[in-house]
C-alpha cells in the first residue's frame, strides 16, 4: 500500500503530495451552514465529503483540527452588498427572535447531519461570537491601505489590491472584467468599483442583527467571518480550505485577498472543493421546483420522490462519485445506491461473523494476492485525492471473495491467516470508519429474525412449504430475504 496522499489542489490547479505545516497536526477549515432554513441535498455533499476527509486523516494518524462554522449574522439576500437580511426575515416570519431561529435551525442541521452519520467538528464557530475579531481584521486591512468606509460601510479595494497580489488567482477571473458594471446598473454608489466587496455593512433601520463597530451600527460582510474564525481557531496559515465548488468565487476568492491583506499571506496551503449536485440534470433551486430538504428526502415527502431513502443510502449515493465530478441525483440513481449499499452490508455482517479455523490446507498464493491487490486498490484510490468511487469499486472485489467463502467456494483455510485478518480488518474498517457507512438496523430484532429462521429450518424439515412460504413472505415485507445455503440457511438484506 502507498501511504503517500495526494490532493488536488484548486489553488495550483494540480495534485500534490499532502505534507501539513506542522506534521502530524494537521488544520482544516470547511465552510458550514447559514442557519435560515431546512438543510437540503447543497448542504450534505460537502458536508459527507469533508468528513470523509477527516476521518481518513485520523485514519491515517494524522491529529486533526477541523473547524466547520455556522453563519448565523443575518447576511443580506445575495450574501453581499444588497437585499434582506435572511435570519431577521425568517424571524419576522416565524415571530421568533432571530438567535431563535439560529439555534433552530442549528439544531435541525445537527439532527440530519447524525443521521448522515458525519462526525461534529473539532470546533464548530458561530460569525455572530466573533464580532470582535473581524472589526479587528477590517481595522488592519485598512491600515495596511486595502480598505475604505464610505458611509458607515467599510469595501475591501479589489483595484488597489491587484496592484500587489493577483486577484482571481484561484477562480481564474479576470479582475478587469469584474470592474465593468456600472455604480448605477449595479445599484452601488458607495463603492470606488463595482468588483470591491463589504467587509462591514451599516445597517438600514428595519436590519435586526446589528453590531456597534467604529464605522456604524451594523454587520460584517460574509467573506470576512470565515477569515477571521479560521485565523482565530488555525492560525494565520492553516492546512486545508475545503467548500463547494460554488464558493470558489467569490466567497473564497475574497477570504485569500482579504487575509494576505490582513497578514501578508494566502490562508491555507490546500484548497479543495467538491462539486454539484444537479436533479435529472438540472441545478438545485427553488425557482425551479426541484429543491429537495434532506428531511424530505428521509421521509419521501416530496412531489419528486418516488419513495422515501434512508440516510445511509444517500451518504452512500454521494460517494460513489469522486467528489470532484458532478452528481446527479435522481431516483433510479438513489435506487441503485439503496441496492449496492445493501450488498456491501451484508458483506460486513458476513466478514463479521467469520473467523479463521484451525485446520490447515495449502495456501492458494493466487488467491492470496488478489485479496492483498485489493486492498492496496482500496487503499491506493482513498490516496489519489480522496476517490471514494474507486475505494468502494475495490471493495466489492473483496466483496465477491468475502460472498465465496460464505457461500463455501472458498475455504478460509486456503487464504494466509494473516492476509484474511487483513481483509477482515480492512474491509471493516473503510466501511464504518473511514467511509462513515454503518448497517440501519432493521425494527425487527436480531432475536426475532433468528427465532423465525428456526421456524424456516423445522418447516423445511417437515416439508410444511406452506409455513416456508409464509416466513420467506414476512421477512421480504421487512426488506429481508432468506438464504439457503450449502453449509446452512442465512439471511440477508432484500438487494432488490
Amino acid at each position: 500500500m502507498n501511504n503517500a496522499l495526494f490532493i488536488y489542489n484548486t489553488l495550483t490547479k494540480e495534485k500534490t503530495l499532502f505534507e501539513p505545516i506542522n506534521h502530524p497536526y494537521v488544520g482544516m477549515y470547511v465552510c458550514g451552514p447559514t442557519v435560515y432554513g431546512d438543510a437540503h441535498l447543497g448542504n450534505a455533499r460537502p458536508a459527507v465529503v469533508f468528513d470523509v476527509v477527516y476521518r481518513y486523516l485520523k485514519y491515517l494518524g494524522y491529529k486533526v483540527r477541523y473547524v466547520r462554522n455556522i453563519t448565523d449574522v443575518g447576511h443580506l439576500e445575495n450574501d453581499s452588498d444588497d437585499g434582506e437580511d435572511k435570519v431577521g426575515k425568517k424571524a419576522k416570519l416565524e415571530k421568533l427572535e432571530p438567535m431563535e431561529v439560529v439555534q433552530l435551525y442549528t439544531d435541525a442541521y445537527h439532527q440530519v447531519m447524525q443521521k448522515l452519520n458525519v462526525l461534529m467538528p473539532s470546533i464548530e464557530p458561530h460569525a455572530s461570537a466573533h464580532i470582535t475579531e473581524q472589526i479587528q481584521m477590517i481595522e488592519e486591512i485598512i491600515r495596511n491601505g486595502y480598505a475604505y468606509e464610505s458611509n458607515g460601510s467599510v469595501y475591501f479595494d479589489v483595484k488597489k489590491y491587484s496592484e500587489h497580489h493577483p486577484y482571481g488567482e484561484l477562480s481564474g477571473r479576470i479582475p478587469e472584467e469584474l470592474y465593468s458594471g456600472t455604480r448605477e446598473l449595479d445599484g452601488q454608489h458607495e463603492k470606488k468599483n463595482s468588483a470591491d466587496f463589504a467587509l462591514w455593512k451599516k445597517a438600514s433601520p428595519e436590519h435586526i442583527m446589528r453590531w456597534p463597530s467604529p464605522w456604524s451600527m451594523g454587520f460584517p460582510g460574509w467573506h470576512l467571518e470565515c477569515s477571521a474564525m479560521s485565523a482565530k481557531y488555525l492560525g494565520n496559515t492553516f492546512d486545508i480550505h475545503g467548500g463547494g465548488m460554488d464558493l470558489m468565487f467569490p466567497h473564497h476568492e475574497s477570504e485569500i485577498a482579504q487575509s494576505k491583506a490582513c497578514h501578508g499571506h494566502a490562508p491555507a496551503k490546500y484548497w479543495m472543493h467538491n462539486n454539484m449536485i444537479t436533479i435529472n440534470g438540472q441545478k438545485m433551486a427553488k425557482s425551479l421546483g426541484n429543491f429537495i430538504t434532506l428531511h424530505q428526502l428521509f421521509t419521501g415527502n416530496n412531489s419528486l420522490l418516488d419513495r422515501a431513502y434512508s440516510p445511509m443510502t444517500v451518504r452512500f449515493f454521494m460517494l460513489q462519485a469522486h467528489y470532484r465530478g458532478t452528481l446527479d441525483f435522481s431516483n433510479d440513481a438513489l435506487l441503485s445506491a439503496q441496492k449496492a449499499y445493501k450488498r456491501l452490508m451484508n458483506g460486513l455482517k458476513i466478514i463479521k461473523s467469520l473467523t479463521y479455523p484451525e485446520n490447515h490446507i495449502p495456501k492458494d498464493d493466487k488467491l492470496n494476492d488478489e485479496i492483498r491487490n485489493s486492498i492496496n486498490d482500496c487503499f491506493n484510490s482513498l490516496n489519489d485525492d480522496f476517490n471514494t468511487a474507486a475505494c468502494i469499486a475495490a471493495l466489492f472485489n473483496l466483496l465477491k471473495k468475502i460472498n465465496a467463502i460464505h457461500s463455501s467456494q472458498i475455504r478460509i483455510e486456503s487464504i494466509d491467516p494473516a492476509v484474511f485478518e487483513q481483509m477482515k480488518k480492512s474491509f471493516i474498517d473503510i466501511i464504518e470508519n473511514i467511509l462513515g457507512l454503518y448497517e440501519e438496523k432493521n425494527t425487527r430484532t436480531e432475536v426475532f429474525i433468528n427465532a423465525l429462521l428456526d421456524l424456516y429450518r423445522e418447516a423445511k424439515i417437515l416439508k410444511q412449504y406452506d409455513k416456508v412460504d409464509k416466513i420467506r413472505a414476512i421477512f421480504k415485507a421487512e426488506g429481508l430475504v432468506i438464504k439457503d445455503m450449502k453449509n446452512g440457511i442465512d439471511w440477508a438484506y432484500d438487494e432488490n
